[in-house]
């Protein structure tokens, strides 16, 4: 009787990754918030996986799985909105930070930029290295 148990476990099991194997392929990438939506698919996976190792008789296997795949999830999902997802996260949008002129370490990113084309037109010999040198007056 256990035998018929884990059978039909291991089917359901296959039967939710291949339903969710579908749905992945067919997320088209340019899709809004593709991302979200490829996590929420792997979430039947995951049940998928702990339906299977339940029927193989892991079960401590599938608890441990059953509590730590929403937390790598979470965060995917979180280090993405965090990082990456200008669609939504609208202070991504406007990421400015305020330099200090006078600071001896930290420039401004058109500063760097402009002393770069300038370094650039006269060193042509070889486009791979950027040199960069700074002038220092002893008197300061």
């Amino acid at each position: 009787m256990i035998e018929y148990i884990q059978s039909a476990l291991l089917i359901i099991a296959a039967f939710l990754i291949i339903i969710s194997a579908i749905g992945l392929i067919s997320l088209h990438k340019n899709t809004r918030n593709v991302v979200y939506g490829r996590i929420h698919i792997v979430g039947l996976f995951d049940v998928a996986c702990i339906i299977a190792m339940i029927g193989l008789g892991q079960y401590l296997l599938a608890g441990i799985y059953f509590i730590l795949a929403p937390f790598s999830a979470h965060a995917i999902a979180n280090a993405y909105w965090k990082k990456e997802d200008r669609e939504n996260n609208a202070d991504l949008m406007t990421v400015e930070e305020e330099v200090d002129e006078n600071h001896p370490f930290i420039h401004p990113k058109e500063k760097m930029q402009a002393l770069e084309s300038e370094n650039s037109e006269k060193l042509k010999a070889d486009d791979r290295f950027l040199v960069t040198t700074i002038e220092i007056d002893e008197g300061e």
